[in-house]
């Protein structure tokens, strides 16, 4: 009889075990239902991990898409002389772009409804380097940006509005003018430009793009603006950033990366997918316990066999490695089949 580890008789064995025979039907038929139970767990393990890692990507995309990598705030309301910092940070290696940005909310109003929103005021060549926006331009011209008193709209907003390019929209921010009588909100009307649709709910549903100077004017910033965004050539790796930007930054500045900003999405999905993969461990597990009561019983069940491979003289380990290597055939073929099935 050969000595060493899985021989020829031991395979021989264990295969005939695994076999389904009438009278130890039972014991096959629980070992083809942990091979089922281990294949399709470890499929939908690999289904839903890839589905999840593939909603981050795809929702980190859509993100700094739209927004910048880095942020840089005022301690006070607004940043200005921005010009000469915004060149110093553009001139680090790896930044990109640094865009200034005006940001309010306002209330919209038209004929048919009205819905809170959030103006961005930009330059019109940021706004075209934003591709999720000016690739998505669903209704209207690009080139018609910056035109007097002109606005782009999102497309759930402006379908909750009830507008089109071309119709007008009253817009009211609650900072205006300082009368005897208190603060007057500012009141101006726009004209739809165009829409966009760059895919995501809050985006679509909330957002105005706005020239920058005209942006400027309706919140009474001056030649100041209320943040500079920042884009990079390696965002993933946004921290090597950090030590450059800030040392070009006034004690009255502070700066955000896109982590920080969003620190709240990517946890929560974070959180998720480590429930997701928990749940999915643990249908693997009870596939697993399923197999090791199978194999307890085919153990139990071949107690006459196992006394008489003793007599004709296989070791106690020989049989052992009969019944682990059963088990772990089934475990292997099970997984097997499992990445084959997900991938």
């Amino acid at each position: 009889m050969a000595a060493g580890a899985f021989s020829a008789f031991e395979r021989m064995i264990a295969w005939r075990y695994l076999r389904s025979r009438r009278r130890e039907g039972f014991v096959s038929v629980i070992a083809g239902i942990s091979l089922t139970g281990i294949a399709l767990g470890v499929a939908t393990l690999i289904i839903v991990m890839a589905v999840m890692n593939g909603f981050r990507i795809e929702l980190l995309n859509r993100i700094l898409g739209l927004n910048g990598h880095m942020l840089v705030r005022a301690e006070s309301r607004f940043v200005t002389d921005f010009d000469p910092l915004a060149q110093r940070i553009a001139a680090i290696d790896g930044v990109t772009r640094v865009a200034p940005v005006i940001e309010g909310q306002v209330m919209a109003n038209s004929d048919v409804a009205a819905a809170g929103a959030l103006v961005r005021g930009l330059r019109q060549s940021d706004l075209r380097s934003l591709h999720l926006v000016s690739d998505n331009i669903v209704a209207g011209d690009l080139e018609q940006f910056g035109a007097p008193d002109t606005i782009f709209v999102g497309v759930r907003l402006a379908r909750q509005l009830g507008v089109y390019p071309g119709a007008m929209i009253t817009l009211l921010a609650p900072r205006g003018a300082v009368t005897p009588f208190g603060v007057t909100p500012r009141v101006k009307q726009y004209r739809v430009a165009g829409l966009f649709e760059v895919g995501m709910s809050e985006y679509d549903s909330t957002f105005i793009f706005m020239p920058l100077e005209e942006a400027q004017r309706y919140f009474r910033t001056g030649a100041a603006v209320t943040a500079l965004e920042i884009m990079t050539d390696d965002p993933d790796n946004i921290a090597r950033f950090r030590q450059p930007v800030a040392e070009q930054l006034r004690p009255d500045l502070r700066l955000l990366d896109w982590q920080q900003i969003n620190s709240g999405y990517f946890s929560a999905l974070q959180v998720e997918r480590n429930v997701m993969f928990l749940i999915l461990t643990l249908i693997i597990l009870v596939a697993a316990l399923n197999m090791i009561s199978g194999l307890v019983m085919l153990v139990k069940d071949k107690g006459r066999d196992i006394a008489i491979l003793r007599t004709m003289g296989a070791t106690s380990g020989a049989i052992m490695r009969v019944f682990f290597l059963a088990g772990a055939s089934v475990g292997v073929t099970g997984t097997v089949a499992g990445v084959a099935l997900g991938t």
